[in-house]
């Protein structure tokens, strides 16, 4: 199964984007806590790519890829704004009490696997998150 979902970086779009993830997970066979940690990886995601790669410019392009496989979903983000240094992104200690820099740790927790990949103009984010054993022999995807 697939799908995709191109929407401008303006903030409002977040909920339609939480919606349409929500949505893509229904036939998913995950616990609701799983998937919805999914979907605010994935909102947070795309808040950074409005705040960081587009400077809260908020006509620019995102594209959102959702694939369900046996092995797990896949989603990819792709932006054409500003690139970072993956290697340099950290959240902050999360004994640190302040606001702002836990949204590396909610998509850590949220996927298997996160990958930024450089493009010529500007980046795709892969977030996975793969079917443990005992999910696949649930069924995987439904």
């Amino acid at each position: 199964m697939k799908r995709e979902l191109e929407f401008a970086s303006h903030p409002a779009n977040l909920a339609l984007v939480r919606d349409f993830v929500r949505a893509f997970l229904e036939t998913v066979e995950l616990s609701a806590a799983e998937k919805e940690l999914m979907v605010l990886g994935l909102d947070e995601a795309c808040t950074n790519v409005i705040r960081h790669a587009y400077h809260q410019a908020p006509d620019r392009p995102i594209a959102l890829h959702c694939e369900c496989t046996e092995a797990g979903v896949i989603f990819r983000i792709r932006d054409f704004g500003a690139q970072c240094d993956p290697a340099a992104l950290r959240g902050r200690p999360l004994d640190c009490v302040q606001p702002g820099g836990l949204g590396i740790h909610l998509m850590r927790r949220a996927f298997t696997e996160i990958e930024y990949c450089l493009k010529q103009e500007g980046t795709e984010l892969r977030l996975t998150r793969h079917f443990s054993p005992m999910e696949k022999k649930a069924g995987g995807p439904g």
